[in-house]
């Protein structure tokens, strides 16, 4: 019951490793990325979620001309001597066939606040920000991949889900979190493509 809480890891067990982002998306710093796993913990976490169709979520950063995806998951890490940490993957290792099963773009309204918030998720994995294994969203010492793009977002002046928290409560561990489909129905969010 402990990976219901593993609101951002979207591992599947498929064999394909291709990316599933389709040729034709042109992301840009800011947008918020959604994927879908077709394993356990992914449907775990969008049965918690109220049925959404994703369980984790990232924010599309620039760097020195290369796009990255910035999010904060668990069981991702490079080597086993390492903690989790927040992430940069290039967006095809993101919507990677191992990891995704179905994805989706949104895109700010605003673009000015989009590309902020993309600088203030950058910033967050520059520090080495570890992964927040108690879904705590009162600090930024550790973020879970929510917590990360609201913050991206409320560092950059607009929250894209004011105070909606879901109370999730587990042996050893007592939780008040958002979850991706709050993201996702954010009304400063439009959806630009889903695949």
């Amino acid at each position: 019951m402990a990976c219901l809480l593993s609101v951002c890891a979207a591992c599947s067990h498929r064999d394909d490793t291709r990316s599933i982002l389709p040729p034709d998306v042109a992301l840009r710093p800011g947008d918020v990325v959604f994927r879908q796993g077709s394993g356990f913990t992914s449907h775990v976490v969008r049965v918690a979620d109220g049925g959404g169709n994703y369980s984790h979520t990232g924010i599309v950063v620039d760097s020195a001309g290369h796009q990255l995806v910035v999010h904060a998951v668990p069981g991702e890490r490079m080597s086993e001597d390492e903690p989790d940490r927040v992430k940069a993957d290039a967006p095809e290792v993101f919507f990677g066939g191992m990891r995704a099963a179905i994805g989706a773009v949104a895109r700010c309204n605003d673009s000015v606040v989009a590309t902020k918030a993309a600088r203030a998720a950058w910033q967050v994995y520059q520090r080495g920000t570890l992964f927040d294994h108690a879904y705590d969203d009162t600090d930024t010492v550790q973020m879970y991949c929510t917590e990360l793009v609201e913050h991206a977002y409320k560092a950059a002046g607009l929250s894209l889900v004011g105070q909606q928290r879901h109370e999730v409560q587990l042996p050893g561990l007592h939780s008040r979190c958002i979850f991706p489909s709050d993201v996702f129905r954010s009304p400063d969010l439009r959806i630009v493509k889903t695949f």
